[in-house]
């Protein structure tokens, strides 16, 4: 089946919320609404403008509206959850949501409009500056975006750091070791790829093998997007777990680690990407 329309999200983003206990990141609630719905990868990948896919995008209303009637709200980290409210309604009125929201003059009546909601960085807008940081990466010479992953690696904690540098590696390209909690000491291998389209289970294969016995853990950055089966992949019981990190989450930790992103604390977060710092990797 095709992605539904936003307004016919919203009961299977509600009903995504309350099967993963009450509480869910968005990459969690998009699985969830996929294996609900039956969606296939062609209709997962379907893009609706930049990098960002149909699905992404009307969930994002679906989840605007639902929190604007009180059933849902999310933390600065990202996670979405059900509310008293939420908790005790298992299925909504879509008109009855959408009619209350328009009440409210919160003037979501629409996905694609373009006004503020309620103050906070409309939905477009942070798809945006996504779409335009992610091309930008996308052109620097392959040895800089090494070095963009890198750098984030070492901001988010990372030690000891390096690129191996060689060819016919089996997709690593570089290993770190990550410490938790300052006593447990992980080594990881990575693969920094960047991908247009979308990324298959067979890259998470490929990497797999590669990396078996060489470190405790791998962890996958790209550009692109990967595809559910891959993502069931990188977790399979009884295969060393890989970490993955798509185009999306790049762009995040990009944005909270401040790497060629400049957010202005206002109420309104005014986000501004630095071409030139990427010039300059």
């Amino acid at each position: 089946m095709a992605v539904p329309k936003y307004d016919e999200l919203m009961n299977p983003a509600l009903q995504a919320l309350h099967n993963l206990g009450g509480s869910s990141s968005i990459s969690e609630m998009e699985d969830e609404v996929i294996k609900m719905l039956n969606l296939s990868e062609v209709d997962v990948a379907d893009i609706h403008r930049g990098n960002t896919t149909k699905l992404s995008y009307r969930l994002a209303w679906a989840r605007t509206y639902l929190k604007r009637f009180g059933l849902l709200d999310n933390s600065a980290r990202g996670v979405w959850s059900l509310t008293q409210k939420g908790l005790q309604t298992k299925s909504i009125n879509k008109k009855l949501v959408k009619d209350f929201v328009k009440d409210e003059k919160y003037q979501l009546n629409d996905e694609d409009t373009n006004n503020n909601d309620d103050g906070n960085t409309n939905i477009q807008e942070q798809f945006e500056w996504k779409d335009s940081l992610l091309e930008l990466v996308k052109q620097i010479p392959p040895d800089s975006f090494e070095r963009l992953c890198m750098r984030l690696l070492r901001e988010s904690g990372f030690t000891h750091v390096t690129v191996t540098g060689k060819s016919g590696d089996g997709g690593i390209d570089g290993k770190g070791v990550v410490k938790i909690g300052g006593l447990l000491s992980f080594h990881v291998v990575f693969q920094c790829k960047r991908y247009r389209d979308s990324v298959s289970s067979a890259v998470i294969r490929d990497f797999r093998g590669a990396m078996q016995g060489r470190a405790d853990k791998g962890l996958i950055i790209t550009t692109g997007k990967f595809t559910r089966d891959a993502r069931l992949e990188a977790q399979r019981d009884g295969a060393s777990p890989i970490d993955l990190i798509d185009g999306d989450q790049l762009t995040e930790k990009l944005k909270e680690t401040r790497l060629g992103v400049h957010v202005e604390e206002r109420i309104i977060e005014d986000i501004s990407i630095n071409a030139e710092w990427f010039n300059n990797l």
